[in-house]
C-alpha cells in the first residue's frame, strides 16, 4: 500500500556498513520501522542521513505492506524545516533524550493522531524559544495523557501521589512519592510552555525528572531508562 503521511523520527541504526532501519512515529499508521538502503554511500548521503535525526518531522511517501517486516520509503522530505533544534547543544540534547524515551514508550504500530498533532506542536514550540529549561519534563508528563497514564487529579489535594496507581492519597507507603516530591509534581502539573521556565531550581528539575522516568518504568512494560539521561543531567547541571 502506497501512503503519504507525515512522520517524525523515533530513532535511527547504522545496518552494516552502508544502510539504516529508522523508526518514525507516523501519523497515519502509528510506529513503522524502515529499511533506508545505502545510506552513507551516495553523494548526498550527508544530506539523507540529515532527515533521520532525533524528532525530525517528515513528509513521506512509503509502501507499507503492514507485515510486521521492515517498510521501504519512496519519498522523503522535510515538513518543519527546524532552525535550532538540531545545532543548538542544549535542545539536541533534550530531543535526544526524549526520543529515547519514547522509543521505549510508543511500543504499538497504532495510530495516535492525537499524540502526533501534540508532538508537532511541542517541536515547534521548542524550535522558536530559548527558555526551555523545564520543556522536557513538561512534555514527558503531557505524553501521559496520550499514552493512558495521566495522572488522576480528583484529590490533587491529598499530600502523597501514589505511583503506581496514578493517584493522590492521604497516605504514604512504599510506592508514594515524598510530600516533598508530590509538591513539585503538583507545580508541574500547572505548567505549560509559555509558562516561566525558572519555576524550578536545578535540583528539582532533577527530582521531577526521577519521578517522571520512575513514573513510566511503573506503567509501560519493557520500559528501559534512556542512556542520554546522563548527558541530559550534564548540561543542565
Amino acid at each position: 500500500m502506497l501512503v503519504k503521511t507525515k512522520a517524525i523520527v523515533i530513532s535511527s541504526l547504522k545496518f552494516q556498513e552502508k544502510s539504516l532501519i529508522v523508526k518514525c512515529f507516523t501519523l497515519s499508521n502509528g510506529l513503522k520501522s524502515y529499511f533506508v538502503r545505502d545510506a552513507f554511500s551516495s553523494r548526498k548521503a550527508s544530506q539523507k542521513i540529515a532527515y533521520f535525526q532525533p524528532f525530525s518531522i517528515l513528509e513521506i511517501e512509503a509502501v507499507h505492506k503492514n507485515k510486521g517486516t521492515l517498510e521501504n520509503f519512496k519519498e522523503i522530505k522535510s515538513a518543519v524545516p527546524f532552525q535550532s533544534i538540531h545545532t543548538d547543544i542544549v535542545k539536541s540534547t533534550m530531543v535526544m533524550f526524549l526520543s529515547e524515551m519514547l522509543h521505549y514508550s510508543i511500543q504499538e504500530e497504532e495510530k495516535n493522531e492525537h499524540l502526533f498533532l501534540f508532538l508537532e506542536t511541542a517541536l515547534t514550540w521548542l524550535d522558536h524559544h530559548d527558555e526551555i529549561s523545564n520543556f522536557h519534563l513538561i512534555l514527558l508528563l503531557e505524553i501521559t495523557k496520550y499514552l493512558g497514564f495521566y495522572p488522576d487529579l480528583s484529590d490533587i489535594d491529598l499530600p502523597f501521589f501514589e505511583i503506581n496507581e496514578g493517584i493522590f492519597t492521604a497516605f504514604h507507603n512504599s510506592n508514594a512519592l515524598s510530600e516533598h516530591e508530590t509538591n513539585l509534581l503538583k507545580k508541574l502539573i500547572d505548567l505549560k510552555f509559555d509558562n516561566s521556565q525558572k519555576v524550578f531550581h536545578v535540583i528539582e528539575r532533577q527530582i521531577l525528572l526521577k519521578v517522571l522516568i520512575d513514573y513510566y518504568s511503573a506503567h509501560l512494560e519493557g520500559f528501559k531508562k534512556p542512556k542520554s539521561l546522563d548527558i541530559l543531567k550534564e548540561i543542565f547541571s
